[in-house]
């Protein structure tokens, strides 16, 4: 009777209880972890992504004019090719951010820029003189569209 007694007056312990969110919010970024490794591994597009191979390579040499409009010049024999006039919102943020690099490094402007189509069917903007590159096809195809053009484009 004593052991009862005992047990009667000594309290009672709810059991540990552990919230099952926190839980199924760890299960959930570990999925999510698993499915993205998965998935980059499977297509391919990691950040150590081998570049596919060039078929038509140009180099290219932008030059801002007074008027607000941008020269295109080929970078091998240095013809203009046009000269763009306008907004041109893509072209010229895809060449800021190269340029940027640029400026930091105390690079000018006169060295050319490279524009690569590939196998693949993608699209780089690509600067020597810093190793930085942009691939295009990132930005929608309307915009792939206004750097393609400089590959086939002859002199004015």
């Amino acid at each position: 009777m004593s052991s009862s007694h005992a047990s009667a007056s000594a309290p009672q312990t709810a059991p540990d209880h552990f919230p099952q969110w926190v839980l199924y919010f760890a299960a959930g970024i570990l999925a999510f972890s698993l499915i993205s490794v998965g998935l980059v591994r499977i297509t391919g597009n990691g950040p150590d992504q081998k570049a596919a191979a060039p078929t038509v390579q140009r180099s290219l040499v932008f030059q801002d004019q007074k008027g607000g409009g941008v020269r295109v010049e080929d970078g091998v024999t240095g013809e203009t090719l046009t000269v763009l006039h306008g907004e041109q919102g893509f072209v010229r943020g895809a060449l800021r951010a190269l340029s940027r690099e640029r400026y930091s490094r105390g690079i000018g402007s006169e060295l050319p820029f490279d524009v690569i189509a590939r196998v693949d069917g993608r699209v780089t903007l690509f600067d020597p003189s810093t190793g930085q590159r942009v691939d295009l096809e990132s930005f929608g195809p309307t915009n792939v569209a206004e750097f393609s053009r400089f590959l086939a484009m002859q002199p004015e």
